[in-house]
């Protein structure tokens, strides 16, 4: 046994340094076992790829041999909720339990900053469209005297509000970098000065790829050099790694472009008005594309009618206009200068879009979202690009999550991210599941397919919350099916209902904590990374098998691109994933060792197709009924139990 092993097992053990710290700890064997298994493949610098699930304590069974090897760690995880959660509650916890001093660091995206010289140009320009903007931009203002860090996570809530954030922050576009006047005193680079100084740094998996794609690109880099790198949420990865590895612009990106040339003219070059001529001509074709596109689009570019690409065009033209006009007036200042790169960028990539959309593994796509659009190109495959930068970057890996195995295999997985050479571990959760929870799979529904099928499925949904007194989350796979159960339930007078959208995802999940009885419609952010613990989430309903739309661009894309692979697209891709994503739903119910609670899937065919038994093979062991007396039952057993 070597000393990180020995000091591993040393910490995990009934009379260590984490027994002092948590009241009633006991030694958990799964977390024993993959502490062991990230502290061997440290020491031997390979990579391990390890489902870990729900109660594993997976999060302290990879920050302890990390903590205790004295190497540089990158940690990156899913969302920016979960990497302030590993930073400020389970690092210093590892932290403690290690028993020595270790420089640790939180680094996010750029856009989560404060940046003190888009802040004062807005300032400066006293150009607000309503009086809520500018009182909410003097709050900004107080507390950036009052922040040591400038995470806008820690600003009063106007920070957030849309319109005001691309005026305090900056993108990878406009920042001016060491050419700014506030440069010295940027909160960005400083999070990213003690990040080049810390041993272990927090990230998000957005931040690494954003990282990646620019030292690919040959323009820097971001975060520093490590030895180790452990991924969190790591099922998220080739979805994530797809976005970063393609191409994007956006109307948001253009719209900001346009501002920013009428800003600098006004600070720069009061001299040359033909500048906002050319904003604003930049502005009314960015708006006249948006316009043809239509609302709730999201579809393959090449599919798309003419008016679109002649639009497309006409944008491609104001973008070449204001390059023109940009050029002569860019040395006279650093913020025309970068308008003027920022113009030339957009433009090679509008023409990359539009000259190449479907070639060498990649297809071009729109989408439309409230008044903007993005404009996209998606690598179909990032195995060798994510095999490539494991390569170049760290010597041991760890990937890790609650859901990554499809009926125990791996090979979706690994296959996708190119980890052939990974070694492989499979936890399960310790949750007494076969007797805590019960799959409740109505024997009278039609297949979602039917015309019957919503009906019938908030018929049972019905009976079953009125059996678990509320308490539920109610998951669906579209926003249209949310939107129907809503005005369903609400017509049937459910006073607790809580539907997405309706207010932030936070406030939601307070508000459904502190009812008790609440109900909670959500789609896909509420399938992850969501955790209630205790009665208020007594029962998980999903209304279908999460089965990608095939309406979607990318995956037709995917699709076509695997049968002439000579692959079968379901089989191999639609299915693991769809299986995949059901395990991330589930997992909401059991969050602690005492939670009890029931499932209701509504899709008939994991009883009526073949395919059913991976999804049910993949599950967690629970037993099955048809019966809602037998739901009625648990749910009265519950209740006695708990009086």
């Amino acid at each position: 046994m070597s000393e990180l092993d020995a000091a591993v097992a040393a910490a995990l053990s009934a009379d260590g340094h984490l027994a002092d710290l948590l009241p009633g700890y006991a030694p958990r064997p799964e977390q024993q076992e993959m502490a062991a298994a990230v502290a061997d493949v440290i020491n031997q610098e390979e990579t391990l790829v390890v489902e870990a699930g729900t109660g594993t304590g997976k999060t302290l069974a990879y920050l302890l041999p990390a903590l205790l090897a004295g190497r540089r760690t990158i940690i990156s995880t899913g969302t920016r909720t979960l990497q302030d959660q590993l930073f400020h509650r389970d690092l210093p916890l590892a932290r403690q339990a290690v028993n020595r001093p270790v420089r640790t660091a939180l680094l996010k995206g750029r856009g989560n900053y404060l940046c003190l010289y888009r802040m004062e140009r807005t300032l400066e320009s006293g150009r607000l469209e309503n009086r809520a903007l500018a009182d909410g931009l003097q709050q900004v203002r107080a507390w950036s005297g009052r922040t040591r860090s400038g995470d806008l996570a820690e600003a009063p809530a106007a920070a957030s509000e849309p319109a005001l954030v691309p005026r305090i922050t900056s993108t990878a576009d406009n920042c001016l970098g060491q050419e700014c006047p506030l440069y010295s005193e940027c909160f960005l680079m400083e999070a990213r000065r003690r990040a080049q100084e810390a041993e272990v740094v927090v990230i998000n998996h957005h931040l690494l790829m954003a990282d990646w794609a620019l030292r690919e690109g040959g323009f820097g880099e971001v975060l520093p050099q490590a030895d180790v790198y452990i991924l969190d949420e790591a099922h998220q990865l080739p979805e994530t790694a797809a976005r970063f590895f393609g191409l994007s612009v956006s109307s948001r990106q253009l719209f900001d472009l346009a501002r920013d040339i009428r800003l600098e003219q006004q600070r720069e070059a009061g001299d040359a008005p033909g500048l906002s001529e050319q904003a604003a001509r930049l502005e009314r074709a960015t708006a006249d594309l948006r316009l043809v596109l239509g609302d709730g689009m999201r579809t393959a570019w090449r599919t798309l009618e003419r008016p679109v690409g002649e639009a497309a065009e006409a944008l491609a033209h104001a973008l070449a206009e204001g390059i023109a006009a940009l050029a002569p007036q860019a040395p006279r200042g650093k913020g025309l200068e970068s308008c003027h790169r920022r113009a030339n960028s957009l433009y090679q990539d509008l023409q990359r879009f539009l000259a190449e959309p479907d070639e060498g593994g990649q297809v071009g796509w729109v989408e439309t979202r409230g008044q903007g659009f993005y404009l996209r190109l998606t690598p179909l495959d990032v195995s060798e690009q994510m095999a490539g930068q494991r390569a170049r970057h760290g010597r041991a890996w760890v990937l890790t999550s609650a859901t990554l195995a499809v009926d125990g295999q791996f090979g979706h997985f690994l296959e996708r991210l190119g980890l052939d050479d990974a070694r492989t571990l499979a936890l399960d959760s310790p949750f007494d599941y076969p007797n805590h929870a019960l799959l409740y799979l109505p024997a009278s529904l039609p297949e979602p397919s039917h015309p019957d099928f919503a009906e019938a499925y908030l018929q049972e949904a019905q009976t079953v919350l009125e059996a678990s007194r509320g308490r539920a989350f109610l998951l669906f796979t579209s926003h249209r099916a949310l939107q129907t159960a809503a005005d369903w339930l609400a017509r049937r007078g459910h006073h607790q209902l809580l539907v997405q959208g309706a207010a932030p995802q936070q406030q939601l999940l307070d508000r459904f904590r502190e009812a008790g009885d609440a109900v909670l419609l959500g789609t896909q952010s509420f399938w992850e990374g969501v955790d209630v613990r205790g009665p208020a989430l007594s029962c998980v309903m999903i209304d279908r098998l999460p089965f990608g739309s095939p309406a979607d661009p990318v995956l037709q894309a995917r699709m076509e691109w695997m049968r002439e692979q000579g692959r079968n697209p379901f089989a191999t891709y639609q299915l693991p994933e769809a299986v995949i994503g059901l395990r991330q739903g589930v997992g909401r119910l059991i969050r602690d060792a005492s939670d009890r609670g029931v499932l209701m899937l509504g899709d008939v065919r994991l009883v009526q197709r073949g395919y059913g038994r991976q999804f049910l093979h993949s599950l967690p062991p629970m037993p099955l009924t048809r019966d809602p007396a037998q739901v009625r039952a648990f749910f009265a057993d519950q209740s006695s139990t708990s009086s």
